[in-house]
């Protein structure tokens, strides 16, 4: 019997879904819409399918959203002056720089562009005091992937409080955040990376395992204890036709892989669907959920704002 494959689609539109009484309010209230800044630079082809969904969900839900494009040749200064420019604007409510940044910017541009980001319109929750008050358990704007696993795991009706949870992965941007609200949820939280031993073994040990690498396939079934909870944020694009082969073997996106020479797959070798109790698939999981939690940071923050909090 094959794990119980989560669906991020379904969990995500039933998140718009009770976002959109809120938009309306607001509307009504203020005037407008909430409105969300997002910012691209330069055209990395997988930076603007997320810009591009990310737009078309916040329209539907009937967000003002705003897309700032700059060239790939653009300085760090520049990008800096246009944060600045929506910090002070009184139609944005959110901000959003998609990332990874050119490379021309600089180590550490993409830190030095969220610290300038107003924290109230932090809706990635990347500032540093949004990243304080999640350690302290009172932030409002909490990162979007891990707070969407979060919701993925209480609307799929699995318990959080007392299990072990393993967090491959300690980025900023999803490992770290998803230890903190596991750990605020009263799981039990190891986090792992590139440096753990045994980390095979340890992952085995959780009733909860999310896998945060990016590395495409790494999760195999040695990882995964019978019936745990898998979830894959991983999103790795393959073009390598052996690796493509031996992830996809049996399956009929093999054939979506030879049509297109390319195709999309998670952390989580798929032969871990043979002993998980439940699964995030890729795509389908995480991904929708992502942009469905910046859609609700966008609105708490207007709200927050026009209510002078």
């Amino acid at each position: 019997m094959g794990a119980r494959l989560l669906d991020g689609l379904a969990v995500a539109a039933t998140i718009r879904e009770s976002v959109m009484p809120r938009v309306q309010a607001f509307t009504a209230r203020a005037g407008r819409p909430p409105g969300l800044g997002i910012v691209l630079v330069g055209d990395n082809p997988a930076s603007e399918l997320y810009v591009s969904s990310k737009v078309k969900a916040g329209g539907e839900s009937g967000l003002r959203v705003d897309l700032q494009r700059l060239p790939a040749t653009a300085t760090l200064d520049e990008l800096l002056r246009l944060v600045d420019a929506l910090n002070r604007s009184d139609q944005h409510d959110g901000i959003l720089v998609q990332d990874p940044l050119p490379e021309a910017m600089g180590k550490g541009a993409s830190q030095r562009v969220f610290d300038a980001i107003d924290p109230a319109k932090d809706v990635d929750g990347f500032h540093p005091i949004n990243v304080g008050k999640l350690v302290q358990q009172r932030a409002h704007l909490v990162a979007c992937t891990p707070s969407g696993v979060i919701e993925m795991l209480d609307r799929s009706g699995i318990a959080i409080e007392g299990r072990r949870a393993v967090v491959i992965g300690r980025s900023d941007i999803v490992g770290k955040p998803m230890a903190m609200l596991l750990l605020h949820r009263s799981a039990t939280v190891t986090i792992c990376h590139s440096k753990t031993r045994d980390l095979a073994a340890l992952a085995a040990e959780a009733d909860i395992l999310v896998a945060a690498l990016g590395r495409p396939g790494f999760v195999t079934r040695t990882f995964v204890k019978p019936g745990a909870t898998v979830i894959d944020v991983g999103i790795n694009r393959v073009t390598d036709e052996a690796l493509a082969r031996s992830l996809l073997a049996g399956s009929p996106r093999l054939a979506v892989f030879e049509r297109r020479r390319s195709i999309v797959v998670g952390d989580v070798h798929p032969e871990v669907a043979e002993i998980a109790g439940a699964l995030t698939p890729v795509p389908g999981g995480v991904g929708p959920l992502t942009i469905a939690m910046l859609l609700k940071n966008t609105v708490t923050a207007a709200e927050a704002r026009k209510s002078g909090k």
